[in-house]
């Protein structure tokens, strides 16, 4: 993709959004941000693929991209779009509607390789929601990180995260007054690890299998990216939610 073309620049308000989120994960948890985005890559086009753990991922991952020198343009829930006040500052920022189980579902993909072609940086859960395997490790992914890299020929950045479900429970807002209190007090440590670009220049878009190949790669990427952030979890995550459910009809590993 022609960089030369990158002309999308993160507004005010998004930078300020991120810096506030800088603070709140302070007050809240020790974040450890390692790894990074390369230079020639921090104003895009790229694409970031996170894994999913917590409602309070979006203020993480906006924290630790502050650090690792990105501003991303989350796509995020058409819920948030639709709140009075949080979704008029999300549009103004350049963030993407994703409006899961309608038929406008498909427009979120097409924006989304606009704003890649506009040299933007996006940042992407492939898992399509919060992850409901027992060991919190990565499900299998949805296509539509992989067919977005594909058609848009951006390179993919894993982004490994753990810590986050200690802060914020997952049926919040129910028990989140509990959970803050808590991270206030315990302060859990929050590590996010920025890996290296998953290797996809091999596969084609519109070749049939390419995008479920391409897809598997980014889960397996941020399932190695993230085992070295929770050494000594292996299996099962210390801290338990009594409020998440468990479903292991997505398992990946």
């Amino acid at each position: 993709m022609d960089t030369a073309r990158s002309t999308w620049q993160p507004p005010l308000i998004w930078r300020t959004a991120q810096l506030l989120a800088r603070a709140v994960v302070a007050l809240l948890a020790r974040l450890q941000v390692s790894g990074g985005v390369p230079a020639h890559l921090r104003r895009g086009p790229l694409i970031l693929a996170a894994n999913h753990i917590s409602p309070i991922d979006p203020v993480v991952m906006a924290a630790a991209c502050r650090t690792a020198g990105v501003s991303p343009r989350i796509m995020a829930t058409g819920g948030l779009f639709r709140t009075p006040v949080l979704g008029a500052a999300m549009r103004r920022a350049g963030h993407i509607r994703v409006d899961r189980g309608t038929s406008a579902v498909h427009h979120a993909l097409d924006d989304a390789a606009a704003a890649v072609a506009g040299g933007s940086v996006i940042l992407i859960y492939p898992e399509g929601r919060i992850g409901l395997d027992p060991g919190m490790w990565p499900e299998r992914g949805k296509t539509g990180t992989a067919r977005l890299a594909l058609t848009c020929g951006a390179p993919v950045i894993p982004v490994a995260q753990w810590g986050s479900h200690e802060v914020v429970p997952y049926r919040a807002p129910k028990g989140l007054l509990r959970g803050l209190v808590r991270s206030l007090v315990r302060r859990p440590v929050i590590r996010v690890h920025f890996g290296d670009p998953v290797a996809l220049a091999d596969l084609t878009h519109g070749t049939p299998g390419a995008a479920r190949r391409a897809t598997d790669r980014i889960i397996d990427a941020l399932t190695d990216n993230l085992v070295p952030l929770r050494p000594d979890e292996p299996d099962r995550p210390r801290h338990t939610d009594p409020g998440r459910p468990v479903d292991t009809a997505r398992s990946h590993r």
